[in-house]
């Protein structure tokens, strides 16, 4: 009887984690009249729609779709957002691989905070997913989930492993891959860093903008036009 009390406890604690408020200790913009209040006078503050600003660019939004690590449909709309100053940046990121031969594909961009809430409570990991506490670069619209494709066939180079691979093989400092994929992710590290881009240790397809002064926000990709 005590061990059966004991599960039913635990049971409780672990589905009452679930469904638990998610906080965030820095102010979160909620509606879209507040988002471009806090952009006016801001250069490179406002957002932009990456398809229509970087011609050829790529989108494969996982979140969108069921091809994610939740399994779950995270975003209703097939749209990529990012503030303007990160996304002249990734233009010329852009401009720089085409003459290569090479693109961005991109699988996530600006992710409203509620969502980040989601993905905290389906994995609590702060290697792979972001601590909702204080906010995400994906949140603030500062970040891009990307890879590189060959122009000419379209298909993604080899990275060593897919998106959201939560294992040491994604890490950047993990060797003990091919020759080619080492490369490959070294050309793109090389290139983000260059245009002005941090990245994250445990994700190679984490890109960041270097200023991180912007409002975390939680409005629906409809909000904005």
């Amino acid at each position: 009887m005590r061990h059966l009390l004991l599960i039913c406890l635990l049971w409780s604690f672990a589905a009452g984690a679930q469904t638990a408020p998610c906080h965030c200790d820095v102010p979160v913009v909620t509606d879209i009249r507040s988002v471009e209040a806090s952009v006016k006078g801001r250069e490179g503050a406002a957002f932009v729609r990456l398809q229509q600003y970087i011609p050829g660019i790529v989108a494969d939004i996982r979140y969108a779709t069921t091809n994610n690590f939740t399994h779950t449909i995270l975003y209703k709309d097939h749209v990529l957002l990012l503030r303007a100053a990160p996304a002249a940046a990734l233009k010329e990121v852009q401009a720089e691989l085409a003459a290569k031969g090479l693109g961005l594909k991109v699988y996530d961009a600006y992710r409203p905070f509620s969502v980040t809430c989601s993905l905290w409570r389906h994995t609590t990991d702060r290697r792979y997913t972001a601590n909702p506490r204080k906010g995400s670069h994906h949140n603030r619209g500062i970040a891009v989930d990307i890879t590189l494709v060959d122009l000419k066939t379209g298909r993604e180079l080899d990275m060593g492993t897919g998106y959201d691979s939560f294992t040491d093989t994604a890490h950047h400092n993990f060797q003990y891959l091919p020759q080619r994929v080492l490369d490959n992710r070294r050309l793109l590290k090389g290139v983000m860093w260059k245009h002005g881009f941090n990245f994250v240790p445990t994700e190679w397809w984490h890109y960041h903008w270097r200023d991180k002064s912007y409002e975390v926000v939680d409005v629906p990709f409809t909000a904005f036009r």
